[in-house]
């Protein structure tokens, strides 16, 4: 198997897992409707456990865009075949959901939540718009994204978990969609959504709804840069190899969290008068 059909095929069953998981919780008259988030995070880690197995003989098993720019950006992985990967992952994605349509072909018109149906494919903050704020979503994306990496390159450094590593990955995402996933649906994975979204924009999904283009950034931008600094931040802490990348990053994170807080901070004084003069 090449290294383009292992990326393909690892990804694949991934979002057949993941995105699979997210169908049986959300559609209607599913036997596992309603089973909630646990449900939803293990199946997502699991997904991640087959998916390396799927693609780790043959190739290095990133089956994320983000794992795979990180460990380039740090030379732990040639840029030569990033665009061969990144291919591959994308086409794996789109195909896995494509799948999981298939599986719950009647479900689709029995489902009439439009948001519900897109939240299968897609990731997305709160349906409030008090919690859909670009620049805290971003915040979410990065931070999550950056545990990834950050713990992916630790466990690979420590040699008591040889073996079982697919496993100790599984469940890293498992405790990332558990503590943090909640902000934003924890895309850490570019493909993870981009794939999905798109196809949930080609396939005649009965009552589908918008796939929320404005927002689709988010997912993209917030998992490479979170990934990327995972990365480097990795190789400065555990390898004392500070980049100029590393400070361009930490800079950069350290603007946009001061403008995160800044913003919410300033939305809660609006609330909060606006209910000192309700009350009054």
């Amino acid at each position: 198997m090449t290294e383009f059909m292992a990326e393909l095929l690892g990804t694949m069953v991934l979002i057949i897992c993941g995105v699979g998981v997210v169908g049986g919780v959300l559609l209607k008259w599913s036997k596992a409707e309603g089973a909630g988030w646990i449900v939803i995070t293990i199946g997502w880690g699991l997904g991640v456990v087959m998916g390396v197995y799927v693609s780790g003989t043959a190739s290095e098993a990133h089956i994320n865009p983000a794992v795979t720019l990180g460990f380039a950006v740090i030379g732990e992985f040639p840029w030569s075949k990033v665009p061969t990967y990144i291919t591959a992952q994308m086409i794996g994605a789109m195909i896995g959901a494509a799948i999981v349509f298939l599986n719950y072909l009647p479900h689709w018109n029995e489902t009439k939540d439009k948001g519900a149906k897109l939240a299968i494919f897609s990731t997305a903050p709160g349906e409030s718009v008090k919690v859909r704020s670009y620049v805290s979503n971003l915040l979410s994306e990065i931070i999550g994204t950056f545990v990834l990496l950050l713990g992916l390159l630790f466990i690979g450094a420590n040699t008591f978990s040889e073996g079982l590593n697919p496993l100790v990955v599984g469940l890293l995402i498992v405790v990332i969609g558990m503590s943090l996933g909640g902000a934003t649906g924890y895309a850490i994975n570019p493909a993870r959504d981009l794939g999905p979204r798109i196809t949930h924009a080609l396939l005649p999904i009965p009552g589908k709804g918008g796939s929320d283009w404005s927002y689709s950034w988010i997912p993209v931008i917030g998992p490479i840069i979170g990934g990327t600094y995972g990365a480097v931040f990795y190789q400065a802490a555990f390898q004392q190899e500070i980049s100029g990348l590393f400070w361009v990053l930490s800079i950069f994170l350290g603007l946009l969290i001061i403008v995160a807080t800044v913003k919410e901070l300033k939305n809660a004084k609006m609330v909060e008068g606006r209910t000192s003069q309700k009350i009054s």
